[in-house]
């Protein structure tokens, strides 16, 4: 998730946890601070955009290594504030500000290897998109009325800000699990199988989706269902645009690392393409056609193969005026094109 969810969140359960035994900003301070850290791995450069992009949410979002350093940095903490007595409490505070980062990170579609070191799968639910302001707004009310009203009422406001966040992440992954439903349904009706499929939500919402289908003939299908669209068609259907991947590049192209990588940390969903001499490969899960967030020239044609090169990220965007209007006309559940 974006950083001021990841602040709010943190100052939230610190808050939660501390109740009345220190002051409201003291737990709100230190728990947005812990909330913060395990980010800081991204100003990490490691030479190479494609491992900067899968390095991003290892060590420092792995539930075990975010575990032992919490007493570390609880003893830190209350030592810092004089509060030595409430050690214990703060410890509580600092690991769940700490663990529920990668936890929230977990719901996006990027991937977080939370396993490490046991495992560097990197999971993705998908449910929610990065920046989701019916997320992160509740708890922002909720941790400013506990900062600004003295307990037990402020501490009440914060509880339901958490209650009313937490909520809505479940209501995401429901919602996933219907527009999934659909989704298969409307592939089965159109005749495509589907090796993988996609669903996660479009920017700033859960009430429009993306669905992304590899189908067996080397191509992906994309596609998008509102909430509303139930309201114009009672047994609403999604239409699918098809899209080559590029793979007849792959044989060749497997042995170039950064392929290799892509391919597994993407979990199938890339593209690849070659344009000018140069070899692109493209994660399809993170933003829509056109225009995607990674897209990576990896390698240069050198014969019949390929000469890899460090990674460079050629990120495209949806135009911001064109897609705002796109994604509140389909939230009406108007059957708009999306922009291209």
């Amino acid at each position: 998730m974006d950083s001021l969810s990841q602040v709010a969140l943190g100052a939230a359960v610190s808050v939660a946890c501390m109740g009345r035994r220190t002051a409201v900003w003291k737990a709100a301070l230190v728990g947005a601070v812990a909330g913060t850290l395990p980010d800081l791995d991204a100003f990490i450069d490691h030479g190479d955009a494609v491992a900067n992009m899968t390095l991003h949410r290892t060590e420092s979002h792995a539930l075990f290594w975010l575990t032992l350093a919490a007493p570390l940095l609880a003893w830190a903490t209350a030592r810092l504030l004089r509060e030595h007595q409430h050690f214990r409490a703060w410890w509580l505070a600092v690991w769940l500000a700490l663990i529920t980062h990668p936890l929230l990170d977990v719901m996006t579609v990027y991937g977080t290897q939370l396993g490490l070191p046991f495992t560097n799968h990197p999971f993705g639910v998908g449910s929610i998109f990065i920046i989701d302001p019916l997320y992160t707004v509740p708890l922002l009310v909720g941790t400013g009325v506990a900062l600004a009203r003295r307990p037990p009422a402020g501490l009440r406001w914060n509880a339901g800000g958490l209650v009313l966040s937490t909520l809505y992440l479940a209501w995401g992954v429901g919602v996933q699990q219907h527009v999934r439903g659909i989704a298969e349904a409307s592939l089965a009706q159109a005749g495509l199988q589907a090796e993988r499929l996609l669903v996660t939500p479009a920017p700033l919402t859960t009430l429009v989706w993306r669905v992304v289908a590899v189908t067996p003939d080397n191509a992906y299908h994309e596609g998008f269902y509102a909430l509303a669209d139930r309201l114009k068609q009672p047994a609403p259907r999604i239409g699918f645009q098809r899209h080559d991947r590029g793979m007849d590049l792959y044989p060749a192209a497997q042995a170039v690392p950064n392929v290799a990588r892509m391919a597994w940390f993407s979990h199938g969903f890339f593209r690849l393409r070659e344009e000018g001499g140069q070899l692109y490969i493209t994660d399809l899960r993170m933003g829509q056609e056109p225009f995607y967030t990674f897209d990576f020239a990896v390698a240069r044609r050198q014969g019949e193969g390929w000469a890899p090169h460090p990674a460079e990220n050629e990120m495209a965007r949806v135009p911001l005026r064109e897609g705002l209007q796109w994604l509140g006309r389909r939230m009406l559940g108007e059957a708009a094109a999306p922009p291209y």
